[in-house]
């Protein structure tokens, strides 16, 4: 097939005239077709490459792995779910049981988890996977913030039971006086009539009846306050600071055995039953303050009489008959 031959018309000269193509305008158009060829190319390449029916094998490899960290992050926020129900039932039993044994407040959770610091995310946001991470990072955080405030916890709560130990031995706990010395209990406390006046007046303690020289011993651990017979009525007398605000009184001895500033236990030999001051007969009058108050000592029988005992010295504790002093 030959080649086909254009031609123009000459208006001049009323003639045809052969057209003669330009090498120049040939090889333009060649490389204009070239260069869309190859743009063409390239956007279809990049269409490819963002669609999910065209991967690399470095995309494959980069796709597992993603895959991998999600199964991995749901492990762990599994553990994470686990590790905050073992913090909540310690701070269940912080709050709602050792707390309220050592009479103290419970926590909230605001204070145990503190404010969570939002801008300290921002470095993880913009990826695909933001949310999981910076949420399974939230939780670490949490949890983190709790098991520390909870260890410290635990530490005041070791304290609490140490202290608990202390007021628990500070208490006073015992008669001051041996149930096997005694003739008996002459007076309790309440209003009674006074030997001398014969008068009912308020009786700020409890009255027993032993020997001179029977042994009296401290009711709970603390520091003799005063022994001396600077208090009118009272004759020689010994005090002791339990602390907790607690305070005891052993009056009318015939002798002491301690001295102010001395440290003593519950059950030491403190002095000796006498008749000093005012009192008609040889007797120990014993009295127990609580924060700067009288309080009835027979309250405080519970660490070595039993329950026959306690009810039979409560009923004598109870009459109102005449005080010795």
């Amino acid at each position: 097939m030959s080649k086909k031959v254009k031609y123009y018309y000459d208006t001049e000269n009323l003639a045809y005239h052969k057209i003669k193509p330009q090498k120049r305008k040939k090889v333009g158009y060649a490389l204009l077709f070239l260069i869309a060829s190859a743009l063409f190319g390239f956007l279809c390449f990049v269409v490819l490459m963002n669609t999910p029916y065209f991967e690399t094998p470095k995309d494959k490899i980069q796709a597992r792995e993603i895959d991998n960290m999600k199964i991995r992050y749901s492990i762990l926020n599994k553990k994470i779910e686990n590790i905050e129900q073992v913090a909540a039932d310690l701070e269940e039993r912080d709050n709602n049981l050792y707390r309220i044994y050592f009479n103290s407040a419970p926590i909230s959770n605001e204070k145990r988890r503190g404010i969570i610091d939002i801008e300290r995310y921002k470095e993880l946001e913009g990826y695909n996977n933001s949310d999981l991470v910076i949420n399974t990072s939230k939780k670490v955080d949490g949890i983190s913030k709790a098991l520390a405030f909870q260890s410290k916890s635990l530490d005041e709560i070791l304290k609490l039971a140490k202290a608990k130990d202390k007021l628990l031995s500070a208490v006073p706990a015992i008669q001051p006086v041996k149930n096997e010395d005694l003739r008996h209990m002459a007076s309790g406390f309440g209003y009674r009539t006074d030997p001398f006046t014969k008068a009912k007046k308020m009786h700020e303690g409890m009255d027993f009846t032993a020997k001179t020289g029977t042994p009296i011993y401290a009711t709970g651990d603390g520091v003799v306050k005063k022994a001396d017979n600077s208090l009118s009525g009272y004759g020689n007398h010994i005090e002791i600071s339990h602390g907790f605000g607690y305070l005891t009184l052993y009056a009318h001895l015939s002798k002491y055995k301690v001295r102010p500033g001395q440290r003593v236990k519950r059950g030491d030999i403190i002095g000796y039953v006498g008749s000093t001051g005012r009192s008609q007969a040889p007797h120990l009058h014993y009295e127990v303050h609580k924060d700067g108050k009288v309080v009835n000592p027979i309250n405080f029988y519970y660490g070595n009489i039993s329950a026959a005992e306690y009810v039979a010295i409560s009923k004598i504790a109870n009459q109102e008959n005449q005080s010795l002093d």
